[in-house]
């Protein structure tokens, strides 16, 4: 069925999606990079620090990006001071990843940053739609074809 009407790139689902997420990201960013932290640095060091997360693959997983991109992360976070990295007892190719004192103390100054970040996209909803906007989030992620890690 071929379409007449033109696209409306502001009508679109992705484009609506898209700009809400950099709102929210652009929020965070701000108050993140007075500490020397991006989002994806916040990210991994959620990983390690609050999810106990130790391997790079696992942690690139749970973030959502590749593992070139994981390892840069850590490399710098490392000469930070935010982690710690080991080789494994096994295998010395494997990493394991910790985080360190200071990576603690920035997680417990950032966190109030994160929760304010997500208070702002919450207040804009009940509570059931904001449960019913993680559904339908959800079931759009559930639809995609490439690997999260790979995007």
């Amino acid at each position: 069925m071929a379409h007449t009407e033109p696209y409306r790139l502001h009508h679109s689902l992705g484009y609506q999606l898209s700009i809400a997420a950099r709102m929210q990201e652009r929020r965070l960013d701000d108050r993140l990079k007075p500490h020397g932290l991006t989002r994806t640095t916040w990210c991994i060091l959620l990983a390690i620090g609050n999810e106990a997360l130790s391997q790079p693959s696992d942690i690139a997983d749970f973030v959502g990006i590749d593992r070139t991109a994981t390892s840069r992360a850590l490399r710098h976070m490392e000469q930070e001071g935010w982690i710690d990295r080991a080789s494994g007892t096994e295998d010395k190719r494997t990493r394991r990843v910790s985080v360190t004192g200071e990576g603690r103390r920035l997680i417990k100054q950032c966190t109030p940053y994160a929760r304010e970040n997500a208070a702002v996209m919450s207040t804009a909803l009940s509570d059931a739609e904001e449960a019913e906007l993680k559904r339908l989030l959800g079931k759009l992620r559930e639809t995609g074809d490439a690997p999260l890690a790979t995007l």
